[in-house]
């Protein structure tokens, strides 16, 4: 954590990376599902029914939400460079000293390594 991080942005950072990661496998769950139920698709029997009807429902709720997640994720990026945005030209001199500071601690980081 760095010098200048509260531990609330730290926590944040983290919850964002868990529920990216999160989002990642869940859309790998629901490819490999929908791949299980192309395949067993013509196979008979009652217990494979039940499960194909259960993975189906299962499949459906998945997407729904994770449908809903990109909707908030979405909504959530483009309050973020409205914000960002409105802040700049504000306080355009803010801005730009933000940006060099920025610039000259990324490179000081590059050129310790």
């Amino acid at each position: 954590m760095e010098l200048t991080e509260s531990p609330l942005e730290t926590a944040s950072e983290t919850q964002k990376v868990t529920t990216e990661k999160l989002k990642k496998e869940l859309k790998a769950v629901v490819a490999d599902v929908e791949e299980l139920l192309k395949v067993t698709a013509n196979q008979a029997g009652e217990k494979l029914g039940v499960a194909r009807s259960k993975a189906e429902e299962s499949l459906k709720s998945a997407k729904t939400w994770l449908a809903k997640e990109e909707a908030v994720l979405k909504a959530k990026a483009d309050s973020a460079a409205k914000a960002t945005d409105e802040y700049v030209r504000a306080n355009p001199w803010k801005a730009v000293g933000i940006g060099a500071l920025a610039g000259f601690v990324l490179g000081l980081l590059v050129t310790r390594r």
